[in-house]
């Protein structure tokens, strides 16, 4: 019997030290998702403010839509901690760009991207990290509607 209480001591202990491994690999991708998206978001808030609008031959610029968007998939059904380590994430990927007073702004408008078609976007930015150039139409299914969404969020930051 008293080996028996030992095994399933065992079990518990483990799956505790497990469950304890795996919130902290929940907290550490929050983090680091948040940390990526507040980056990309500067990065277009700065080209933004330089040109006045967000040039989709540029391979940069198409390498941070497709971080923002990975961002904002990730929120689906996130949890409250989750959307803690994120937009902790958020503060310092964009430099204190996203901050205290407008953090909620942008995690709202991060989750109304999901809302939208952002396949032609996706399909660029995944083109575009592998370092091939694409052509991408405004007139393409959802790539008006997204653009208009990540300004949206780049305004919040004003």
């Amino acid at each position: 019997m008293k080996v028996f209480k030992r095994i399933v001591a065992a079990l518990v202990a483990l799956s505790l030290l497990s469950s304890c491994s795996i919130l902290k690999t929940l907290a550490t991708s929050a983090l680091s998702l948040g940390t990526n998206t507040g980056s990309a978001i500067s990065g277009i808030y700065n080209v933004l403010k330089k040109a006045g609008s967000i040039d989709l031959s540029d391979i940069t610029t198409l390498i941070n839509i497709g971080k923002i968007l990975t961002g904002a998939r990730s929120l689906t059904d996130a949890t409250p901690t989750f959307l803690d380590d994120f937009s902790t994430g958020l503060i310092e990927g964009s430099s204190q760009l996203v901050n205290g007073s407008n953090v909620a702004a942008v995690l709202n408008g991060l989750k109304a991207l999901t809302k939208v078609d952002t396949s032609t976007l996706n399909a660029a930015a995944t083109k575009a990290l592998a370092g091939t150039p694409t052509q991408v139409s405004t007139s393409s299914a959802g790539v008006n509607e997204t653009l208009a969404a990540i300004k949206n969020i780049v305004q919040s930051l004003q």
